[in-house]
C-alpha cells in the first residue's frame, strides 16, 4: 500500500500549520513550526508566496490529504464518492476521511498521531465489531464498535496514548469506554470535524 514515508515535519513547514503528524513532539518546542517556521528547501526564507485562484486551492487541497495521510488517487476516489452522495459535498468529503479506521483509532485515544494508527491498525491491534480488522480505510458506521484486540491491551505504545487521551478528549461523535472500546455514534457533522480547513476550495479545484 503505497504511503509517504519522507520527513512528517516537512509537510506542515510546507503547509505553515501543525498537521499533529507526530503525536507529543508537535505540542513540545520541539515542533518543526515553533523552530523553523518557512518554506523546506534551500529559499525557503527568502520565497514569498504570491497565491491566487489555483493556487490556494491546490494548498487547502494537499493540506487535507496529509492530515488524513492519503495520496492523490485514493483522495480523488473519495471526492467522486462524496460527489455521488446526496449533501454538501465538501463536508461529506471530510466525513468519509474521518470514519476510516486509522482516523477513528486516532480520535478514540489509541495512537498519538492518524500515522501511529494506520501503523498499529496494520498491525491487526484493533477490532470492529469484534473482527480484526487491519484496513486502515476501512470506514466505520454508526453503532460500530472499534475496540483493542485482547492480546493488544497491555501494548506500550496504546497504553501510552490512552494516558493522553486523557487530556485531549474524544469527538462527541464518538463514545469512549474509558479503557478498551469505543463505539461509532452518529455520522460526525462539520462542526464537531473541527479542522482548520475550507473544503469549498478542494470541491471547487475538482469541479475545474
Amino acid at each position: 500500500m503505497a504511503r509517504y514515508i519522507g520527513p512528517a515535519c516537512r509537510l506542515c513547514r510546507r503547509e505553515a500549520m501543525k498537521l499533529f503528524l507526530k503525536g507529543e513532539r508537535c505540542y513540545t518546542e520541539k515542533c518543526a513550526i515553533e523552530k523553523r517556521n518557512f518554506i523546506p528547501g534551500q529559499h525557503g526564507k527568502a520565497r514569498r508566496q504570491k497565491m491566487a485562484g489555483y493556487g490556494i486551492q491546490l494548498r487547502e487541497k494537499q493540506k487535507v490529504k496529509r492530515i488524513y495521510g492519503v495520496l492523490e488517487d485514493q483522495f480523488r476516489r473519495y471526492f467522486e464518492k462524496a460527489e455521488r452522495t446526496k449533501g454538501i459535498t465538501g463536508e461529506t468529503l471530510l466525513q468519509l476521511l474521518e470514519r476510516r479506521l486509522d482516523n477513528v483509532v486516532y480520535r478514540l485515544g489509541f495512537a498519538t498521531s492518524r500515522p501511529q494508527g494506520r501503523q498499529l491498525v496494520r498491525h491487526g491491534h484493533f477490532t470492529v465489531n469484534g473482527r480484526k480488522v487491519d484496513i486502515p480505510s476501512f470506514s466505520v458506521k454508526p453503532g460500530d464498535v472499534v475496540g483493542i484486540r485482547a492480546s493488544s491491551r497491555k501494548n506500550a505504545v496504546i497504553l501510552h496514548a490512552l494516558e493522553e487521551v486523557k487530556g485531549r478528549g474524544v469527538p462527541e461523535w464518538l463514545k469512549f469506554d474509558g479503557e478498551a472500546a469505543g463505539a461509532i455514534g452518529s455520522i460526525p457533522t462539520r462542526e464537531q470535524i473541527n479542522l482548520p480547513v475550507q473544503e469549498q476550495l478542494i470541491v471547487e479545484l475538482y469541479s475545474k
